[in-house]
């Protein structure tokens, strides 16, 4: 627990990443069913905490819950405004294992309810119910995880004061999965072309109903075999691609569409903060001024 930037390569925990992907998602449909639609689905996200990741309350009727994964004790918790708490452990165990698991759990506190059971944003979409397959969890490297996502929240919650226009919390996608900050120029973007495997197209043209500059930290997979944060443009301005940003190390995937700094750059550095911030600030006035965003009136000065 000493080490604030943690070693967290690929390799070490591949299996237990595919395992702790689906069950997020699991615990993120939840969220997702009984909630309210927020643009862009930010209704479905969770969040970072001091021991973990949280859905945030989520109403149930008269009620509100909330499912926490806690990655230092290794078990998930429901607790339920009308004083009602349940848990399951943390360990080696199917999806479908951890799925039935939870419902039951959920049920003896009579909360009732149906998600899709069919993954999203992965290539093969074995349902929860029937996923035998994943079933790795590593405690060490889930733990490494976490740590990893709270420095990331921390240093792009910094990032994100510095941005008065709309601008979405910092905040953990279990599609893909990773954890992201997006800001909004406030104009109508193109429609986008969808694609997004196990995704309904609807679901990304309203995620990219307006241009957006954002960033993120991804665990890596594909053309990036490695942990990594990332930034995009969307659209993505003429010459985004050659714009020079911050520090040297970052660089354009052609793959992905997005400039590219391993985490471990930013882990060896010097200063952490400062590099990864170099990073999402230069990525940012890239798309920004490539796509003459009115940065005057969306920004707050630096000096505040």
């Amino acid at each position: 627990m000493s080490d604030a930037w943690p070693a967290l390569p690929l390799e070490a925990w591949s299996d237990t990443y595919a395992t702790l992907h689906l069950w997020t998602q699991i615990v993120g449909k939840i969220r997702l069913t009984q909630s309210p639609w927020v643009n862009h689905s930010w209704h479905t996200t969770l969040y970072v905490t001091a021991r973990g990741l949280t859905t945030s309350p989520i109403p149930d009727r008269e009620r509100i819950f909330e499912i926490d994964f806690d990655f230092i004790s290794h078990e998930v918790t429901i607790q339920s405004s009308d004083g009602r708490t349940a848990a399951i452990a943390l360990e080696p165990q199917s999806v479908a294992t951890f799925y039935q698991r939870l419902m039951r759990s959920m049920t003896s506190l009579d909360l009732h309810v149906t998600i899709n059971r069919k993954p999203n944003e992965v290539a093969h979409a074995i349902p929860f119910d029937r996923n035998e397959t994943h079933r790795a969890y590593d405690p060490e490297y889930a733990n490494r995880f976490w740590r990893v996502l709270v420095q990331a929240d921390r240093v792009f919650k910094q990032f994100r004061s510095r941005f008065i226009g709309k601008c979405s919390p910092v905040h953990f996608f279990w599609g893909a999965p990773d954890l992201a900050v997006t800001r909004f120029s406030g104009r109508r973007a193109p429609e986008h072309p969808g694609g997004v495997p196990n995704l309904p197209d609807w679901i990304a043209r309203e995620a990219y109903s307006h241009e957006v500059s954002s960033c993120g930290l991804w665990p890596g997979g594909g053309p990036v075999p490695h942990a990594a944060f990332y930034s995009y443009a969307y659209p993505e301005p003429a010459g985004f691609a050659e714009a020079r940003v911050r520090p040297s190390a970052a660089f354009y995937s052609t793959d992905l569409r997005e400039f590219i700094l391993p985490y471990d750059t930013v882990r060896n550095s010097e200063s952490p903060d400062q590099t990864l911030l170099e990073f999402l600030q230069s990525t940012y006035e890239a798309a920004a001024d490539l796509g003459k965003w009115d940065r005057r009136s969306l920004e707050r000065p630096l000096t505040r």
